[in-house]
């Protein structure tokens, strides 16, 4: 596994952008998980927010990158492959 928390910020090769990313968790038993992704890649969040829905009985979790298109591709799709968990990304034009 790589540790984006030694390699935090971009090299000139690759431009940072911003994204955000929601969330949202169908099955909260794969809390953890999650959040070992995330903590894997904290260097590159600029913010988190959590909200959850427990009448639905889902998790709704929204973060902010500034991080290279390589790794927010590799969060993205980390997380998208636990299962009970969606995720879509809104990039920014800068």
């Amino acid at each position: 596994m790589e540790n984006a928390n030694v390699t935090a910020g971009c090299n000139n090769s690759e431009e940072s952008r911003i994204a955000l990313v929601g969330i949202i968790v169908e099955d909260t038993e794969q809390s953890e998980k999650i959040n070992h992704i995330l903590h894997e890649y904290g260097a590159y969040i600029v913010g988190r927010m959590g909200i959850p829905y427990r009448q639905r009985k889902v998790s709704i979790i929204s973060i902010v990158l500034d991080a290279p298109n390589p790794v927010i591709s590799a969060i993205t799709g980390k997380l998208g492959m636990i299962e009970g968990v969606q995720t879509k990304t809104v990039y920014s034009k800068m």
